[in-house]
């Protein structure tokens, strides 16, 4: 083993000489164009990219506090009662605000228009005033949220991030708009962050070219991009693309800009990388080096790949797949499941979720025996796979119960693949010594609900399987939402 593992280093060795002396040697050929490459395809739009995620991140969980706020039933009730006892309002807001680490939350009725803070009653809102086309505007939109940027008056005018949510009574009626605020110091302090890990100068403007957010020691006179050295002849640009790679000279200094609109904003995102002392050899030199040595880097990749694969790949398969049905174990699901969740959230995508179980398992393996049992859960989950698809994830969850993870998959999609499983592996006995087992299933169905906690979808597929069971086995249930479903307590009997 130790001469191996000596061999194994000397050969490494080998490798990063030549490909360091390739470096020394090759040095001499870079150029101007791979630095500039390297600025305008990798780091400014990683920058802007990682920027970008970060905004959209910090802004999931204030619309969410809204969209709360929005179905709150005390907040309806209020209204509706005639908004009554306005220390009742107040209290709530500041709640909100407290509980949820928010700048400021507000709600402005229809019925009053009156407009309340966490101080009381800031004013009534106006047509006529230009300070509340907001409110109209949010009123008479189609979509149930928005975000917009404007001056808190409640907050000695703080540029601030509001979330603006649509308000309906019981019969759908509107009633007012809600939501919370956010400073936007919150969004300046990744500004702060990125420009020093990338030595980037970054800013956004609004839809007229007017820099409306900067990180510190930004000298750059005066605030608008159109009338800027350099800058303004790609302002045009940066303004009517979505997207855009550019580069403006200055001083004799060539400046590589990237530039994205956020639409939650409404606001282009500005990143700007000068080349400065990188044009000089050393740093060509330095570029040339990075790529050859990702180059000595995946050779070694591959060589230990050769070796080392089959072990890994091994491991992984014991680590991720239950040994009897060759399916994922609990473990792994839950990983997959967690990634699928996320997926969910920034799409917008919806999945559906199937839990099932063999009826009365319990009797086979009295009568048969385990080894028997084990082959009718190898039948049934054989069975099962020739059903999905690549994307559907399959697992054991425990015991004889199996689950199902159907991506971009509606209930009613979901509710017929049971059906085609259920019917498919009555009709495939298991056959043991000679005999013919037969099995059912009963199966429960359930879609996940967007921006709800998955064990909430779980517990619904799962209380699904239960009725299946209820109602005779040997069938497929759908979920029953807990508004229009009724607990039968006295039927919450242990069943195998």
């Amino acid at each position: 083993m130790k001469k191996f593992k000596n061999k194994y280093a000397l050969i490494i060795n080998l490798i990063l000489v030549a490909g360091f002396l390739s470096v020394s040697l090759t040095s001499y050929f870079v150029s101007l164009n791979s630095l500039r490459k390297e600025i305008r395809e990798n780091q400014l739009p990683l920058t802007s990219d990682n920027i970008y995620s970060e905004i959209q991140r910090d802004f999931l969980q204030p619309v969410y506090t809204s969209s709360l706020m929005a179905m709150d039933t005390f907040l309806r009730d209020w209204v509706i009662s005639g908004e009554k006892n306005e220390n009742k309002i107040v209290k709530y807001l500041k709640e909100i605000k407290i509980k949820y680490n928010t700048f400021t939350s507000f709600f402005v009725s229809d019925q009053t228009y009156r407009y309340y803070h966490t101080d009381g009653v800031l004013k009534k809102v106006s047509k006529e005033n230009s300070r509340d086309k907001w409110y109209f505007r949010v009123q008479n939109m189609q979509n149930d949220y928005e975000i917009n940027v404007d001056p808190d008056m409640a907050n000695n005018d703080t540029m601030t991030i509001f979330v603006n949510y649509k308000v309906y009574d019981y019969n759908g009626e509107y009633i007012g708009a809600t939501g919370v605020g956010l400073k936007v110091d919150a969004v300046k302090s990744i500004i702060e962050r990125y420009q020093k890990d990338y030595g980037s100068r970054i800013y956004f403007t609004d839809s007229y070219g007017n820099i409306v957010l900067h990180g510190s020691n930004f000298k750059m006179e005066p605030g608008n991009i159109h009338e800027i050295e350099g800058l303004s002849k790609i302002s045009n640009g940066i303004l009517k693309n979505r997207d855009k790679t550019q580069k403006y000279k200055k001083n004799g200094e060539f400046i590589h800009v990237n530039s994205r609109y956020i639409p939650e904003l409404k606001w282009h995102l500005v990143v700007e990388k000068s080349e400065g002392g990188a044009i000089k050899n050393i740093h060509k030199a330095l570029y040339l080096n990075l790529a050859i040595c990702t180059a000595i880097v995946i050779m070694i990749f591959i060589f230990m790949n050769i070796l080392v694969s089959p072990y890994e790949k091994k491991l992984q398969e014991m680590a991720t797949t239950d040994k009897l049905t060759g399916v994922y174990n609990r473990q792994a699901f839950d990983l997959v499941m967690l990634q699928t969740l996320k997926d969910a959230e920034r799409n917008k995508s919806r999945f559906s979720i199937i839990i099932f179980d063999i009826d009365f398992f319990k009797e086979t393996n009295d009568k048969y025996g385990h080894m028997a049992g084990d082959e009718v859960l190898k039948n049934v989950a054989s069975t099962t796979k020739t059903f999905l698809r690549k994307s559907d994830v399959f697992s054991r969850w425990g015991g004889d119960e199996f689950i199902l993870l159907l991506k971009d998959c509606g209930i009613g999609d979901a509710s017929k693949l049971a059906e085609n499983i259920r019917n498919e592996i009555k009709k495939n006995n298991t056959v043991w010594k000679n005999e013919y087992i037969f099995s059912t299933v009963s199966m429960g169905v359930a879609e996940y609900h967007l921006h709800e906690e998955l064990d909430k979808a779980i517990n619904r597929a799962d209380k699904a399987l239960y009725a299946s069971k209820v109602r005779g086995r040997d069938r497929v249930e759908e979920e029953q939402l807990e508004e229009n479903s009724e607990v039968q307590t006295e039927q919450e009997i242990v069943i195998t």
